[in-house]
């Protein structure tokens, strides 16, 4: 199960990355505006906002396998899209598909996963997930990068493709893992009711806001990369070492859940992302640019894997995947008005202002979940 988990978290990964930094140069070639490019990187997040709760609450129901595979399968017609039909409209339906297939493949490995670890090694089996996950993040845009600089955008979506019938086979292999007891049934009042819990809370406001920073710095840092006359290989490459110290930063896990609290890392973590945008928009050197590109790596890694370990421990019995869709959803919500805000501050004022706009709303953020002064 381990083994497996670890696999298809790494294709995973791989194929929505080796698309993330082909999509909005692709759709620039294709005549897209500022705008555009807002709506499409929001297309991603638009569907599992409806339905990443009822995707966790169905790996609960049935298991972790069907949902997989179901996944997979659409992550599979998503890469195939714009492959086949090379237009804007193909590139509007694959992040439609994309964003919808991954809720159920993001949820129900992490759900397999927590089933399988033992309670006193969960922090490291998420640990290590993560550092999976973030290997695929390395190794897709630099990938990316050379195929786009020496083929051609489609065959970006192709190699994607092909990663998505190397894992299928792995997806079917897996376990179905423990299902919910029959009968077992909550509502969305229900399932919003878990945010009462506050440490379950912040880590999920903490995750949202340092995801939808790294989805923000993946649509709009290659238009201004390329608008200062950066190659789309050295794209590639500053986009990949962002994965790599997303990876190393996992070493020092440890030390620093000895060293410091949950809420401590995950507020270092999203001032980390905060600072790399604000310094971003005053160099156009690659070399510097590569530099604040870890620092929003490095605080994306210690945040990912804490909020996943406590959103699982924080779920009451048989509704893991459930809360892990709540986290999800949080995600996506950020993931959608983002975009579509700092889309529109982009058209209206100039892309320079989305990287201002994005790290006042990163530190601002901090003030969400910022714990007690008694805890």
């Amino acid at each position: 199960m381990f083994i497996n988990v670890m696999i298809l978290g790494i294709a995973f990964q791989l194929i929505l990355n080796l698309s993330r930094p082909a999509v909005p140069l692709f759709a620039s070639t294709l005549g897209a505006s500022t705008l555009d490019i807002g709506m499409l990187t929001a297309c991603y997040a638009f569907l599992p906002m409806f339905f990443s709760i009822s995707a966790g609450k169905i790996a609960d129901r049935f298991g972790d396998r069907l949902p997989v595979l179901a996944g997979m399968t659409g992550l599979g017609i998503s890469m195939a899209l714009p492959w086949c039909f090379p237009s804007l409209w193909a590139l509007y339906v694959s992040q439609l598909i994309t964003g919808f297939s991954s809720i159920f493949i993001a949820i129900s490995l992490q759900n397999a996963l927590g089933h399988a670890a033992p309670e006193d090694r969960r922090n490291d089996y998420y640990g290590w997930f993560s550092t999976a996950n973030s290997l695929g993040a390395f190794l897709g845009p630099v990938t990316a990068g050379y195929l786009i600089s020496h083929l051609s955008y489609p065959a970006v979506f192709a190699a994607a493709f092909a990663v998505f019938l190397c894992a299928f086979a792995f997806a079917w292999k897996l376990s179905s893992g423990k299902p919910a007891a029959a009968g077992t049934k909550t509502g969305l009042k229900d399932s919003i009711s878990l945010l009462t819990l506050p440490a379950l809370r912040r880590a999920l406001i903490g995750n949202a806001l340092a995801l939808y920073s790294r989805e923000i710095f993946a649509a709009y840092f290659p238009l201004y990369a390329v608008s200062k006359g950066i190659s789309v290989t050295e794209i590639g490459w500053i986009l990949s070492i962002q994965g790599l110290s997303m990876v190393l930063v996992r070493l020092f896990m440890p030390w620093l859940q000895r060293k410091y609290s949950n809420d401590g890392i995950l507020i270092g973590s999203i001032v980390a992302s905060g600072a790399a945008f604000l310094f971003i928009s005053f160099t156009v050197n690659p070399l510097w640019l590569g530099v604040w590109s870890v620092l929003m790596g490095l605080g994306l890694g210690c945040g990912q894997p804490i909020s996943m370990s406590v959103a699982y421990q924080s779920s009451p019995a048989f509704r893991t995947g459930e809360v892990l869709g709540l986290r999800l959803f949080i995600n996506r919500v950020s993931q959608f008005t983002a975009p579509l805000l700092f889309g529109v501050i982009g058209a209206s004022l100039g892309l320079i202002t989305v990287f201002y706009a994005s790290s006042f709303f990163l530190l601002g953020g901090t003030l969400l979940i910022k714990p007690p002064r008694k805890e």
